[in-house]
C-alpha cells in the first residue's frame, strides 16, 4: 500500500477516533448535565420542601433570648420582630408554648408579616386581663359609701381602688347608651362576675306608663328619612314594690329596659324617683318612647349598684370614686381575680396575607378580641373564643378569609361578623366560617348580637352549630351569601318580633341562599310573634331551600310564620320541611301605596339609587326581577312564592301573600322520619312524603351540623 493510501487510512482512523471521542465526550456530557440538572432539581425540591424558620415562646421565656427551642422569647410581640426579621420565602411560624400570656397592648399584623403562622394547642391563653393581687383588696367597711352596701353582705364585700392599684379610672357614664356598660369587667377563677343588678337574675315589669316622653321614632324603616322628634323628655312610669326608693339618684342609677320594643333594649340613667308614688321619671327620651309596642309587658331592671350586691360573685363599679365593690364567691386567698379594663383587640391584622392563628385561647377582653381587615387568605383555626366583653372576631374586606373549627361561648356581644366584597360591582369577597360551635354569645348585649353577621357580596357560613340566646343567631345584609349546614337552636328565647335569621330594610341586598340547614326550638310565646327566618321592611329576592324548621317560631297574635316576610316580595320557600311550627309560612303585606310610599322616600332613594343602582347592571343582570322594582305595580300584587314544602302537624301551612302550588304535601302524622322523637329528621325510603310529592328532594340530614372531627362536641 503506497504511503498516500496509508495516510488517507490513518486519517479516516484517527477521524474516526476523533468521532468516537466526541460521541464518548457528548454521552459523558450528556450525563453530566443530566446528573447537573437531578442535582439542582433536588436542591430546588429541597429548598421548597423546607420547613419555614421556627422562633418560639414560653412563659419560662426571656425576650433577650435567641428564639430558639431552647431559649424561647417570653412574648409574641418579641416573637413577630424575629419573625419578621428572619422568614424565609416559605414563611415562619412562631410556636408558643402553653401558658397564659397577658396582652397589654394589642398584637398589630401588618404586610410585613404575611407568611407568619403562629401556632398554638391546649392551654396556650391569650388574655386581656391582669390579675388583681389579694393585697389590692380591702374591706368594703374602710370605703367610701360603704353606708349604701346592703347590710347582710356588708362583710363579705371587698373593695379595691382602681387608680391606687394602677389601673384606669372607670369612664363616666352616658344618660343612655347600649349594652354593655363602659366598665371594666371582673373575673375570678376563669369565671365572670356578674355586675350587680335588681332584681336578681330577672326583670321588673312597668305597672303604668305615666308618659311616653319624647318619641323620636315609631319603629318603621321609612323614620329614617324623616326628621327626628324634637325634644328630649324622658318617659315616666310606675312601679311594684318598695326596693327602688333605697337607691340615690344623685350617685347615679341607670336602668336597662325594653321601654317599647322587645327587639330594642337600652340603658338609661334615672332622673328621679318619687317613693311616695312609685315613680320612676328617667333622664333622656328613648328612641321609640316609653310605650307598648309589643303585647308582652314592658321590661326593666337596674345594673351597676352597689345597693343590690347582695349574691356571692356580684359587683358593682363606682364611676365617681374609682372602686370596685366585689362580694367574694369564696375565701380571697383561693381567689385568682382578674380585671379587664382596655377597650383594645387583643389581635389586629391589616393589610396581610397568608397569617394563621390555630389552637389558641382569647378570653377576658372588653374589646372585638381578634380584628381581620383589608386582608387576604387569613385563617383562624381551632381556637376558643370566651369570656369576652364584646365580639369574638371581625373580619372586613379583603378575600378569602377563614374561621374554622372555633368554639366561641359566654361572649358578651356576639360571635363572628364576616364583611367583604364591592356590592357596586358584585365582586365576592369570598370568607367562609366553617364548622364552628357558637353558644350563649349575647350575655350583655341582649338583642342584635348576633353569632353571625354576613355583610358584603359572596360570604359563607357553614357546618356551624349555634344555640342559646336571647335574641337572633344570624344577620345578614349584603348580595350572594350562602349560609348551609348549620343548625341552629334555641334562640329567640325571651325577644318578640324577632327571628334566628334575620334580613330587612334594603332590597337591594338580595340574591341570599339559606339552604340545607336545622332550625329547631325557635322563640315562645310572647305575644307578636316570632320566626326562624324573618324577611323584614321589603326585603325581598331570596331562596330559602332544603331546610328543616321543628318548632320554630310562634305565629302570635299577627301574621309570623317560621319563615316570615313583612311587605317584602320574590322571596322563595322550596323542598323545605316544617314540623309541629305553629305557622309554617307567614307574610305581613304592603298595600300598593305603602310600596310606593317607600320607594320614593330618600332611605330607599339612596339605598336604591345612590350606594348602588339596582335599575342597572350588574344588578339588572344578576336580578332580572330588579328592572321594574322601582317602578309603581298598579295592577298586580307583590308575592312570595312556595313549592315542593312540606308541612307536617302544624297548627297552620300559610297566611296572606305566600302563592303556592299544588307539589305542597301536608299532614297530621309523621310521615316516615328515621326517629322524630330523638330529633333524627332523615326519611325512611318508603316515606310517604315520595309517593305523594313525588318531586321532593331528599336533604342531606346527615351532612347537616359540625363536621364529623368536632361532631362530639354536639
Amino acid at each position: 500500500m503506497d504511503r498516500k493510501l496509508l495516510f488517507m487510512r490513518a486519517h479516516i482512523l484517527d477521524a474516526a477516533r476523533v468521532n468516537i471521542g466526541l460521541r464518548n465526550w457528548n454521552m459523558r456530557l450528556s450525563k453530566i448535565i443530566t446528573l447537573t440538572t437531578v442535582f439542582l432539581l433536588l436542591v430546588s425540591l429541597s429548598v421548597l420542601a423546607a420547613e419555614p424558620v421556627r422562633v418560639y415562646v414560653s412563659p419560662t421565656g426571656k425576650d433577650d433570648n435567641t428564639g430558639s427551642a431552647e431559649k424561647p422569647f417570653a412574648t409574641l410581640e418579641r416573637a413577630r420582630q424575629e419573625a419578621r426579621k428572619l422568614k424565609s420565602a416559605d414563611g415562619a411560624i412562631a410556636s408558643v408554648a402553653p401558658g397564659v400570656y397577658h396582652i397589654a397592648k394589642t398584637l398589630a399584623l401588618g404586610r410585613e408579616d404575611s407568611g407568619v403562622a403562629y401556632s398554638g394547642g391546649p392551654g396556650v391563653v391569650l388574655t386581656g386581663s391582669r390579675e388583681v393581687p389579694a393585697s389590692a383588696w380591702l374591706p368594703a367597711a374602710q370605703s367610701t359609701n360603704a353606708n349604701r352596701l346592703n347590710p347582710s353582705a356588708k362583710s363579705k364585700i371587698v373593695v379595691l381602688d382602681l387608680v391606687k392599684n394602677g389601673f384606669q379610672k372607670p369612664a363616666t357614664l352616658r344618660p343612655n347608651f347600649g349594652m354593655p356598660f363602659n366598665q371594666p369587667e371582673l373575673f375570678c377563677n376563669g369565671k365572670r362576675m356578674t355586675l350587680s343588678q335588681w332584681p336578681n337574675g330577672g326583670w321588673s315589669t312597668i305597672e303604668k306608663i305615666s308618659s311616653s316622653g319624647t318619641v323620636p321614632s315609631s319603629g318603621s324603616a321609612s323614620d329614617a328619612s324623616k326628621p327626628r322628634m324634637q325634644g328630649n323628655e324622658g318617659g315616666v312610669f310606675t312601679y311594684s314594690g318598695d326596693r327602688p326608693a333605697a337607691w340615690n339618684t344623685a350617685e347615679g342609677v341607670w336602668l336597662q329596659g325594653f321601654w317599647c320594643f322587645d327587639w330594642m333594649d337600652e340603658v338609661i340613667q334615672v332622673a328621679s324617683i318619687d317613693a311616695a308614688k312609685k315613680q320612676i321619671a328617667l333622664k333622656t327620651a328613648h328612641t321609640y318612647g316609653v310605650r307598648k309596642g309589643n303585647p308582652s309587658p314592658r321590661r326593666w331592671r337596674a345594673l351597676n349598684l352597689i345597693e343590690e350586691i347582695d349574691e356571692p360573685g356580684e359587683y358593682a363599679v363606682d364611676a365617681k370614686t374609682g372602686l370596685l365593690y366585689f362580694y367574694l364567691p369564696c375565701k380571697l386567698e383561693d381567689a385568682h381575680i382578674s380585671l379587664a379594663e382596655h377597650s383594645l383587640p387583643l389581635v389586629k391584622i391589616s393589610a396581610a396575607t397568608n397569617i394563621t392563628f390555630q389552637g389558641f385561647t382569647f378570653e377576658e377582653s372588653r374589646a372585638s378580641m381578634v380584628v381581620v381587615e383589608k386582608s387576604d387568605r387569613v385563617i383562624i383555626q381551632d381556637c376558643i373564643f370566651r369570656n369576652g366583653n364584646s365580639i369574638a372576631l371581625s373580619i372586613s374586606e379583603g378575600r378569602s378569609n377563614q374561621v374554622t373549627g372555633c368554639d366561641i361561648y359566654n361572649m358578651g356581644s356576639g360571635g363572628i361578623r364576616l364583611e367583604g366584597g364591592d356590592r357596586k360591582t358584585l365582586t365576592p369577597a369570598g370568607h367562609l366560617a366553617e364548622n364552628n360551635h357558637i353558644w350563649n354569645f349575647s350575655m350583655y348585649k341582649p338583642t342584635y348580637a348576633s353569632a353571625f353577621h354576613l355583610g358584603g357580596v359572596g360570604n359563607r357560613m357553614a357546618h356551624n352549630f349555634v344555640h342559646d340566646a336571647p335574641h337572633q343567631a344570624i344577620a345578614i345584609s349584603g348580595n350572594n351569601h350562602v349560609i348551609e349546614y348549620n343548625i341552629i337552636s334555641n334562640v329567640c328565647n325571651y325577644a318578640d318580633d324577632a327571628a334566628a335569621c334575620y334580613k330587612g330594610r334594603n332590597p337591594s341586598c338580595t340574591g341570599n341562599i339559606i339552604r340545607y340547614n336545622i332550625w329547631r326550638d325557635i322563640g315562645r310565646p310572647m305575644g307578636h310573634g316570632s320566626a326562624a327566618i324573618y324577611f323584614d321592611d321589603g326585603d325581598s329576592g331570596d331562596l330559602v331551600y332544603g331546610n328543616i324548621f321543628y318548632r320554630a317560631g310562634d305565629k302570635g297574635k299577627g301574621s309570623f310564620g317560621s319563615v316570615f316576610s313583612h311587605g317584602g316580595c320574590m322571596n322563595r320557600a322550596d323542598n323545605n320541611i316544617f314540623i309541629e311550627c305553629t305557622r309554617a309560612l307567614g307574610s305581613s303585606p304592603w298595600n300598593q301605596k305603602r310600596w310606593t310610599d317607600y320607594i320614593a322616600a330618600p332611605l330607599w332613594q339612596t339605598r336604591l339609587k345612590q350606594e348602588i343602582d339596582i335599575t342597572k347592571p350588574p344588578y339588572t343582570t344578576a336580578y332580572p326581577a330588579l328592572k321594574t322594582f322601582m317602578d309603581p305595580w298598579p295592577d298586580e300584587i307583590r308575592y312570595n312564592y312556595s313549592s315542593n314544602n312540606v308541612f307536617v302537624a302544624c297548627g297552620e301551612v300559610l297566611k296572606n301573600r305566600w302563592v303556592t302550588n299544588q307539589t305542597d304535601f301536608v299532614t297530621a302524622t309523621d310521615p316516615g322520619f328515621v326517629n322524630l322523637a330523638k330529633g333524627d329528621f332523615r326519611l325512611k325510603k318508603n316515606s310517604m312524603i315520595f309517593t305523594y310529592n313525588p318531586g321532593f328532594q331528599p336533604i342531606p340530614v346527615e351532612q347537616i351540623g359540625l363536621l364529623p372531627n368536632r361532631r362530639n362536641r354536639q
